[in-house]
């Protein structure tokens, strides 16, 4: 596995895991509940193939994802970049708002440590931006939590230019997590330069288009009934038929070259620079296997092309979110 640079001389593997799918049950759901020893037997293999890098959050689950990738790290700590987040406040399991107060990262770092078993978060998120809490001082707090070596590196989350440049004049931010994708290429017109401007590496979720662009589904009938992805506007009945042709084109490239479609929007991902650092979600050997080869495939011009063409920007049908959610994106 090759490495990447991110910001603030944090180096991690070219393709990270994205450990959210990684749940048995609780807020968020992708297909099938996770059957907890195979997450655990994918995060060992994934290190076993060198992907040093896994990303997990307070809020997945809530909580009882950073206790699993916890007790699959136990013993395999040493080289591993680990990536959780926090900003929201909770009644019990219920996630009732954004919180991004410094006492609110203080008091999370802490039960995020005790989750994971760890002494120091390598990158430490604010997972959505708080607009009654000016930026200054959330990252301030966490500049504090870098001197007292909880945490290594600070990350933000769905910031737009403004905050990232706000963030970046109290302390060196290494990272910015957004959806970026064939589908969602939007951070390509003012995130993605500004982060390239000050020296923040990105980090795309979503990479796969929550699973469309993996070419597996073929509408929004194939997904189980609890499946998060029933709320997402781009998977409704009107939007995902016209969004069906970007799958199309990934598929046309990926039967060429005799690799998954996944592989294929991965590599486009790969290709777009190297401070991009995909963290595509698994939660089984299989479909982790066949996303890590995504390091080894070269798209020729032509083939950056023809899928520049299929998807360009602004081109996907329906917001990424919900009203809820599209309020809490790029503040």
């Amino acid at each position: 596995m090759n490495t990447r640079n991110l910001g603030d001389g944090l180096t991690v593997s070219a393709l990270g895991i994205g450990c959210m799918p990684m749940v048995s049950e609780g807020n968020i759901v992708y297909g099938a509940a996770a059957d907890p020893a195979e997450a655990i037997a994918t995060i060992h293999e994934a290190i076993d193939l060198g992907v040093t890098f896994f990303d997990t959050a307070q809020i997945y689950g809530p909580f009882q994802n950073e206790e699993l990738v916890g007790r699959a790290i136990k013993g395999k700590r040493d080289s591993l970049v680990i990536a959780t987040k926090f900003g929201f406040k909770f009644e019990g399991k219920q996630i009732t708002g954004v919180d991004g107060s410094p006492a609110n990262a203080r008091k999370t770092v802490e039960e995020s440590l005790t989750r994971l078993g760890i002494e120091a978060i390598d990158l430490f998120y604010q997972h959505r931006v708080d607009p009654n809490v000016p930026i200054e001082e959330t990252v301030g707090a966490m500049a504090d939590l870098v001197r007292e070596g909880k945490i290594r590196h600070i990350g933000l989350s769905e910031a737009a230019p403004a905050t990232l440049r706000k963030a970046a004049s109290v302390h060196p931010i290494a990272a910015l997590q957004s959806e970026y994708s064939l589908w969602e290429r939007d951070v390509e017109d003012e995130i993605l330069p500004t982060c390239r401007e000050l020296g923040i590496g990105f980090v795309p979720y979503s990479p796969l288009g929550r699973g469309f662009l993996t070419g597996q589904f073929k509408s929004k009938d194939d997904l189980p009934e609890n499946d998060w992805r029933h709320n997402d506007p781009r998977w409704s009945d009107e939007n995902a038929a016209r969004n069906f042709a970007i799958v199309d084109t990934v598929r046309e490239i990926a039967d060429e070259k005799d690799v998954s479609a996944a592989q294929i929007a991965l590599a486009w991902l790969l290709a777009q620079g190297d401070d991009i650092v995909p963290i595509p979600g698994t939660k089984r050997r299989e479909t982790m296997r066949d996303s890590m080869k995504a390091v080894d495939i070269t798209l020729t011009p032509a083939d950056l092309v023809k899928l520049d063409s299929a998807a360009p920007r602004g081109a996907t049908s329906g917001d990424r979110y919900g009203e809820q959610g599209m309020k809490m994106v790029r503040l």
